[in-house]
């Protein structure tokens, strides 16, 4: 295979997750929604909340079929479901129901789908630079919102119906998708994944490195989420102009790309200990806030929380392929990233709730601060005590290290199903 290739296969999962990340523009499409459509706020929440549901749900099986079909074939279907879920949506006059079937239900399934695809395959790829692939592929994902949000502002404001909008989302980017995942494929030999298969849920629930993971997924994204879900309305509480406020979500979109790269080249000259200091990034910022009123000041804030948002999407799918193994990365990794669709579910409406409640987004954002600390401590007690485990010892030999050690332990802690 010639060099080159490697090169285009990145560009190509970088399109794709451009075009997936355009579900964090949703706030562009809602004032639309909701005076053309008819629909309440929480109608249109419940729409967010349950495509992120969906797409972290079916992310786990996307990673089974991944090494079963290779990612050009999952990769398509993701492209297919996401355009048309886009399509029907734009077929749904005032239906709620038509829109979550469209947007939550297909997109959503073609957004797991279509994700789980270009991070593996640049793992593959890339095997001696894979937090530094991965942070390029998935700020694509982070930087996705900033360019559907422009042009879905310019469309909306040029007269264009929101569910015609939608329309053009799911040609355009279903027919782009498509496009992108004709490129992708493993490197010779890697097609097919069967020597390193999923460790079965019951051993990794007992896995505290895995648990680790999991509980510093969980808090980071449910931080960031409930602050991005609700930062327009922060930035105008805390007497910031609509325009400044309105500017930080981009200026959030912006520090979340800028995170996935910085910290994917940070990931591949460190180890677990980043992760702690991954979460501390997050609830410094946080911490401070609540008192952020100058409009410069707020942008910076919400930059730096975008970038430690960021790290999240690539540090530990950085520590899965180290500690499991790249083949193995489709298989586990869904099963920690599926955290980040329940946190996306309820971090946004809680906060909304706690501001519905108090008059204020303080107890909200010191939530987020309080479980962004939780996660710290949680995972740095977990990654004490996973080091000194008998799974930890086994993940970090090598292939025909682990054949010897389990013969000498009387099995695989990971076996062959």
């Amino acid at each position: 295979m010639r060099p080159h290739v490697k090169y285009a296969i990145l560009i190509a999962a970088v399109v794709i997750q451009i075009c997936l990340g355009g579900i964090y523009a949703w706030s562009a499409l809602v004032p639309a929604l909701e005076d053309t459509a008819g629909l309440s706020a929480a109608q249109t929440q419940i729409i967010f909340g349950c495509l992120f549901g969906v797409f972290t749900g079916s992310m786990i099986l996307a990673g089974k079929l991944l090494g079963r079909f290779g990612p050009r074939a999952v990769a398509a279907v993701g492209g297919l479901l996401f355009g048309a879920g886009y399509l029907v949506a734009s077929f749904a006059g005032g239906s709620f129901w038509m829109l979550l079937l469209g947007i939550s239900l297909l997109a959503g399934l073609g957004t797991g789908a279509g994700y789980v695809c270009p991070l593996t395959t640049c793992m593959k790829w890339f095997p001696n630079h894979r937090g530094l692939v991965t942070g390029i592929s998935m700020a694509g994902f982070g930087g996705g919102a900033v360019l559907l949000s422009a042009l879905a502002e310019a469309l909306l404001s040029g007269g264009v119906d929101v569910l015609m909008v939608f329309r053009w989302i799911g040609i355009v980017y279903g027919l782009s998708m498509l496009v992108a995942a004709a490129v992708l494929r493993f490197p010779a030999g890697g097609q097919v994944v069967r020597r390193r298969p999923t460790p079965p849920l019951r051993l990794l629930i007992r896995d505290l490195f895995f648990l680790a993971l999991l509980l510093g997924m969980f808090c980071g994204t449910f931080a960031g989420m409930l602050v991005v879900g609700n930062l327009k309305p922060i930035g105008l509480a805390q007497g910031i102009p609509g325009g400044w406020a309105a500017a930080a979500i981009s200026v959030f979109a912006v520090g979340n790309a800028a995170g996935r790269i910085a910290w994917g080249w940070i990931s591949d000259r460190t180890d677990e200990r980043m992760i702690p200091v991954k979460l501390m990034s997050l609830a410094a910022p946080l911490a401070v806030l609540p008192w952020a009123t100058s409009p410069a000041f707020f942008l910076l804030l919400s930059f730096v929380i975008g970038f430690g948002f960021g790290a999240c999407f690539v540090v530990y799918a950085a520590r899965v392929a180290s500690q499991y193994g790249p083949a193995r990365v489709g298989g586990v990794y869904p099963l920690i990233f599926f955290s980040y669709g329940v946190a996306g579910v309820l971090g946004p409406p809680l906060g909304g709730w706690l501001y519905d409640t108090t008059a204020s987004y303080r107890p909200g954002i010191i939530l987020s601060c309080g479980v962004t600390v939780i996660g710290l401590l949680g995972s740095l007690w977990l990654l004490k005590r996973a080091r000194a485990s008998r799974l930890w010892a086994f993940a970090r030999q090598s292939p025909s290290d682990q054949r010897g050690r389990s013969a000498d332990r009387g099995g695989d802690p990971f076996p062959v199903n």
